[in-house]
């Protein structure tokens, strides 16, 4: 490990910690004294994510951190808890084992931790994220908010594309029915 302060090759333990997010270790350099902290942790596989252009780069967490930061800007918002925010998103996203992610994912699930955590900070991501094209749909965002009908990451990834990957037209799923209306329509109902 190199010293910041001078650049010498050779510096010293001098206390290790386990924290959640790896193991902090504070070190002193040999040559000139000076005291620094690192933080050392797991190098995961890296994940693509997949631009809306179709252009693929890895998951940078300190991108992700930064766009949270702008769209907090001025809020009371404790930097602890972007953090947390992020290492949450970057749990989800290593959780599903996928090599590429689309960029999406990530956005919904930026959002959705916003909406739970400061609205002024979800709206000012949203409003760049989703690119509302004038004040109509900035308005029915707001209103969506403000009734409690903005859906989830989850939901939003569950709802199914009316346009296929190759540029198709989706067929419809046949729609499940449950409980009595099942029974209703196989005639085991009983009534």
């Amino acid at each position: 490990m190199r010293c910041p302060f001078c650049r010498h090759r050779d510096t010293r333990v001098t206390d290790s910690r386990m924290t959640d997010d790896g193991i902090r270790r504070r070190r002193q350099c040999v040559a000139c004294g000076e005291r620094f902290t690192t933080l050392e942790t797991v190098q995961r596989a890296a994940v693509q994510i997949i631009k809306r252009d179709g252009r693929r780069e890895d998951f940078n967490r300190e991108k992700l951190l930064a766009g949270l930061r702008r769209a907090c800007t001025k809020r009371n918002i404790p930097a602890a808890e972007l953090e947390a925010i992020v290492a949450e998103i970057e749990a989800k996203i290593m959780a599903e084992g996928k090599p590429e992610v689309p960029s999406s994912v990530v956005g919904e699930l930026a959002m959705d931790a916003l909406r739970r955590l400061d609205h002024i900070a979800y709206i000012r991501f949203a409003s760049v994220y989703r690119a509302f094209a004038d004040l109509e749909e900035l308005k029915e965002a707001l209103r969506a908010l403000e009734e409690g009908r903005v859906p989830t990451a989850e939901e939003r990834m569950l709802q199914l594309p009316l346009i296929d990957d190759s540029g198709g037209v989706v067929p419809p799923r046949p729609r499940v029915v449950a409980g009595r209306a099942a029974r209703r329509a196989t005639g085991t109902d009983g009534e």
